[in-house]
């Protein structure tokens, strides 16, 4: 996460994204974004492959923690946006979720 404001929004309600998947939503600041569901817990990064263009909640898949992008198998852990298997390198931008009043919020 980055920069100086944080803005906050409630995307959806938690229970429309199951365990195990992954959900892309637009922030009101134009950013694409990837909302994982990881054993109960909330994670956000942005949507596009740091590697490709691929997107990350319609191409890829959800393992535990980690996310594999279906362009080249590359791998990043969900709740720290870091690289695991190559080709993979640069690290993914991540966005701190949350549930509030059974809504997914994420703050960017």
């Amino acid at each position: 996460m980055n920069g100086d404001t944080t803005n906050k929004i409630a995307l959806f309600p938690a229970d429309d994204l199951p365990e195990g998947e992954i959900r892309a939503e637009t922030l009101p600041n134009g950013d694409v974004i990837a909302v994982y569901n990881v054993e109960g817990t909330f994670y956000a990064t942005q949507d596009q492959c740091s590697h490709g263009e691929a997107s990350l909640a319609e191409e890829g898949d959800l393992c535990g923690k980690f996310v594999e992008c279906s362009w080249h198998f590359g791998t990043f852990d969900v709740t720290t946006g870091e690289p695991g298997l190559t080709p993979c390198e640069i690290p993914l931008k991540t966005y701190r979720a949350s549930v509030e009043d059974g809504k997914v919020c994420v703050e960017y």
